[in-house]
């Protein structure tokens, strides 16, 4: 097997696990950009990583998760409108 898809799809779950873990225990808040990096990366990793391993099911969730970060870090780039 290749061992560089299986260190990606591991730094891919210690990203997401990781960020997770730190926001329950609230040392990260859900919209801060470290925890949504965290979780665009990871997700990016295990899409690459499931692919390869044609876990079609899973690469789809990943898709999706990612689509999410991108979506969250767009909503906090997107500049205020003044009343």
């Amino acid at each position: 097997m290749n061992y560089f898809i299986e260190i990606i799809g591991w730094i891919g779950a210690v990203l997401i696990v990781g960020a997770y873990f730190f926001n329950i225990n609230g040392q990260l808040k859900s919209s801060s950009v470290v925890y949504i990096i965290s979780n665009l990366f990871g997700g990016i990793f295990f899409t690459i990583n499931t692919f390869v391993h044609q876990a079609y099911p899973s690469m789809i969730v990943n898709i999706i998760w990612v689509v999410i970060a991108i979506a969250a870090i767009l909503k906090k780039n997107k500049p205020t409108r003044a009343n």
